[in-house]
């Protein structure tokens, strides 16, 4: 059962002011392949999981960014842990 939800909004800096949207790709593609449940939102990725997993997956996103020439990457995050189980389902369920 998962026990946190993380948002992450990736923001790289390019070197010649390109357009991020490839690295935001490369993001969410990382995401993509971790494994976990997620959603992409307009300004942010929600995923579902194990606290130490999720913020492997942080880590290993803004690797990818230097990895494709960005000089610095500033990650904003938000956490919501709750050891008893945490879902995006169960906290949004009423909006639906």
């Amino acid at each position: 059962m998962a026990n946190a939800l993380v948002s992450i909004q990736i923001m790289p800096k390019t070197n010649n002011n390109e357009d991020v949207i490839p690295y935001v790709d490369r993001a969410i593609e990382v995401i993509a392949n971790s494994g976990v449940k997620y959603f992409v939102s307009p300004l942010e990725t929600t995923m579902e999981g194990q606290l130490d997993h999720l913020l492997d997956i942080i880590k290993q996103m803004n690797t990818a960014m230097i990895e494709m020439g960005s000089p610095n990457v500033l990650s904003q995050i938000k956490v919501y842990y709750n050891p008893a189980g945490a879902s995006m389902d169960k906290l949004t369920e009423k909006y639906r």
